[in-house]
């Protein structure tokens, strides 16, 4: 028979780790002004990393080996000191990044148990943090050797599905070229060929700080330069699935970083698509077009006209003359109505969930105003603790109208403020939020269109004022999806 004391066992390990008499390692942390105390045999045989670092230090007069860990917090090493001598770690209260930041410190110090732990932890409890910080969470694994392959796979899952949130984040230039290139491989990566070629010369054009802004400035060894950085993203576009109006303008000015035969098979392709090529021809993405609730004869809105959307339409490609409506690029795809669906804040983040590049439309009861902001976004109802949104492509507006003289453009100043995406908790009494309150929709009576709760209120999010400040009530609000026309 065996007997099994571990509580007892964790306690005095415990104990012997607060103990400052008889260690003989200290670990200093955060420019040295945080010291913790250690015994070299335990962390040796709980940790290798600890192990081969230990070898390699040569004690001082007195026989105590220092550690210096300049790259981790204190609140962390104390969590992996607790771990290692005790078994026992304490998550309750601790914020979701410590968690994530806790289980890149244990896969650094190969404590494989607890950094696996850790991962489900996070996955299984912590998701809405994960796709909310969803950039910084891929770029982290990936730099972290991409131990991590149930995250890598939890991630890979929704990036497929939603790309924007890795593609459209501030942060997409510092993305780890082997993430990159694992994005590049996927058939079922849900974005135009074209749009991914961009893509990916935005990012390499990124990784060179010294390459000109204007092309027509580029030398041969410009090209060279970005040929070379890109080298092994570029076997993966698909080229020969790019429309021919796009490798004109799209592809054809960076042509030399391309293969010779390989552009002379796409110019070839072009003209005779039936002929032989002696390029390898990739198989193209298996895009999906998600299905929209049919509304047969209703109009196309009833707040804003073709003329409207052509506006917007320009706003989101940021042009300085607006599109007009017979050559907008964009249709506009209805999600939801109020009049039709309802006025209850929880239809909106049932029916916009999931949808991105989405514009919302606000009719103002008693002034005539027509509000509105874009999104270029995934909509998430799954949150369970509210969070700002990170983006710098989205916008708020007023449309000029019978009672407004002119149209007022306000783009984002804030990034990291841009949009704010409610909790499950408050999801039935406030509805789309851009800027945390600086233009939103807001009932405490389920009704958007009966209480004067919804918003506007000015501040340094957006960079221009589009009303006067304070509460209003609605008549109606739409919710349009932005598509790109289809030739």
């Amino acid at each position: 028979m065996s007997l099994k004391f571990f509580d007892k066992l964790s306690q005095n390990f415990i104990e012997l780790l607060n103990d400052k008499d008889d260690y003989n390692v200290i670990i200093e942390v955060e420019n040295k002004e945080k010291t913790f105390t250690a015994h070299s045999n335990v962390l040796k045989c709980r940790s290798p990393h600890f192990r081969k670092e230990l070898d390699t230090i040569t004690p001082n007069e007195n026989n105590v080996k220092t550690i210096i860990k300049q790259d981790i917090s204190s609140q962390i090493i104390d969590l992996i000191l607790k771990y290692i001598y005790g078994g026992i770690i304490n998550l309750e209260n601790v914020e979701t990044r410590i968690i994530f930041d806790f289980m890149l410190a244990a896969n650094k110090f190969e404590l494989e148990e607890l950094s696996k732990k850790l991962e489900t932890i996070l996955i299984k409890d912590k998701a809405s943090w994960l796709k909310t910080h969803f950039s910084f969470v891929y770029r982290s694994i990936f730099i972290n050797n991409n131990n991590f392959k149930d995250l890598e796979n939890f991630c890979n899952d929704i990036v497929t599905k939603y790309p924007s949130l890795i593609f459209d984040a501030e942060d997409f230039p510092s993305l780890q070229e082997s993430a990159l290139v694992s994005l590049l491989k996927r058939d079922d990566l849900q974005v135009e060929e074209t749009k991914m070629w961009e893509y990916t010369i935005k990012w390499g054009i990124s990784q060179n700080s010294n390459l000109p802004t204007n092309l027509d400035e580029w030398n041969k060894d410009n090209f060279l330069t970005l040929k070379t950085t890109l080298q092994h993203c570029l076997p993966y576009i698909r080229y020969f699935h790019i429309p021919g109006d796009d490798i004109l303008e799209k592809v054809e000015p960076y042509k030399k970083i391309l293969d010779k035969q390989l552009w002379k098979d796409i110019i070839k392709h072009l003209v005779s698509p039936n002929q032989p090529l002696k390029s390898v021809i990739l198989p193209p993405r298996s895009i999906l077009i998600q299905e929209l609730p049919v509304r047969s004869k209703e109009p196309f809105s009833t707040i804003i006209s073709d003329e409207h959307a052509a506006e917007i339409s320009s706003w989101i490609d940021r042009k300085t003359i607006a599109y007009s409506s017979t050559n907008c690029p964009y249709e506009f795809q209805l999600i939801l109505r109020g009049s039709k669906d309802g006025f209850v804040p929880q239809t909106f983040w049932n029916m916009c969930h999931g949808h991105a590049g989405t514009v919302v439309i606000i009719k103002v009861k008693g002034t005539g105003e027509i509000l509105g902001g874009y999104n270029p976004l995934m909509w998430d109802n799954t949150n369970n603790n509210s969070v700002f949104m990170q983006t710098r492509d989205s916008f708020i507006f007023s449309l000029k109208n019978d009672n407004i003289q002119n149209s007022i453009l306000s783009r984002v100043k804030k990034p990291e403020n841009a949009l704010y995406y409610h909790r499950k908790a408050d999801q039935n009494k406030v509805g789309p939020n851009f800027g945390g309150g600086r233009l939103y929709l807001q009932s405490y009576q389920s009704d958007f269109t009966i209480d004067q709760m919804s918003g506007y209120n000015y501040c340094d999010y957006y960079e221009t004022k589009i009303r006067t400040n304070g509460y209003f009530s609605i008549i109606d609000y739409e919710v349009f999806k932005v598509n790109k026309k289809t030739t």
